[in-house]
């Protein structure tokens, strides 16, 4: 009997390590080779090579895009090319750990994202305060950004942007059985997923598919798991706190149907920025600028515009 519950606990384990090993998507080295596939640029900063486009008059007042937790800078598509078409100096970029950006082995803390933007706007030679904006985790980025450097910033746009206790995992905080766990249960259904943030996700058939892309190669995981532990738990009410107290312009947009960010989440982040300028987008989920962008570039372009 000993023998045939040794046998037994032998199999479960061996069974479990290859359904570890055969669930994980990541077959791929992220290559020169593989980025001259992608479209845009590539600049190396002090924590490795980001994918970024920028384009624009040279002169126009630049912008800067921060997406979110985990689709790369496709997601500001109509976006970005509104703003270029309107004369700004329109930059997006790859988060690390995201896209074709690197996927180096640190802490994926504010401090972290925070040095990418900083690192960007220095290689790319930007002078002037950007406007930036913030999609979603994005949007607690360019708010940490703002309140840390408010010098280096003219206005800034939120849109469905995160808050404490709104995402944030206690099972993927968990050393080792949270990347088990985050293997086995969540990455396989995380490209699938992303279609939660439509209204109407039957619109956006090709969404996860094109998410899968950045899944092949070697370090998304890790960056997924270290961005939960590390930022997305974090507290970012100083931030906002701060932006309200410095004054800084700020548009605020929200899709009502979003299933990611609630109405009373977004009601604390305007009690903290009271300057805040707010729109609320019908028939739009957590990207309302992709859904809507019938809607939301008017009101973009027009609070970007000199008053």
């Amino acid at each position: 009997m000993k023998k045939i519950i040794i046998l037994l606990t032998g199999i479960l384990i061996f069974s479990v390590i290859l359904f570890y090993n055969l669930s994980d998507p990541e077959v791929l080295e992220l290559t020169d080779e593989a980025r001259r596939e992608a479209p845009g640029s590539f600049v190396r900063l002090s924590d490795g090579i980001v994918h970024y486009e920028m384009a624009g008059p040279e002169d126009g007042q630049p912008v800067i895009l921060v997406h979110g937790f985990s689709v790369p800078y496709y997601i500001w598509d109509p976006t970005f090319s509104r703003l270029v078409n309107g004369g700004y100096r329109t930059i997006r970029y790859d988060l690390y750990g995201r896209g074709y950006s690197d996927r180096p082995e640190e802490a994926y803390n504010a401090v972290f994202f925070d040095r990418q933007v900083l690192d960007l706007i220095d290689a790319l030679k930007i002078e002037r305060p950007v406007d930036i904006f913030g999609l979603s985790m994005g949007g607690a980025i360019a708010a940490y950004f703002a309140a840390n450097h408010p010098e280096k910033v003219r206005k800034i746009v939120l849109i469905d942007p995160s808050f404490p206790t709104e995402s944030g995992g206690s099972i993927e905080t968990l050393p080792a059985l949270g990347e088990f766990l985050t293997r086995t249960m969540y990455f396989p259904d995380m490209a699938e997923n992303q279609l939660d943030d439509f209204y109407r996700p039957e619109l956006f058939p090709d969404w996860p598919e094109k998410f899968r892309v950045q899944m092949k190669y070697r370090g998304f995981q890790m960056a997924i798991l270290s961005t939960i532990r590390n930022f997305v738990t974090r507290d970012f009410t100083p931030d906002y706190e701060k932006i309200g107290e410095l004054g800084i312009e700020t548009l605020l947009l929200y899709g009502i149907e979003d299933k990611t960010i609630s109405s009373s989440t977004i009601d604390k982040i305007r009690e903290k920025i009271p300057q805040t300028e707010f729109f609320t987008i019908p028939e739009a989920g957590h990207i309302p600028h992709y859904e809507r962008p019938d809607l939301v570039d008017p009101i973009i372009l027009n609070f970007l515009k000199d008053k």
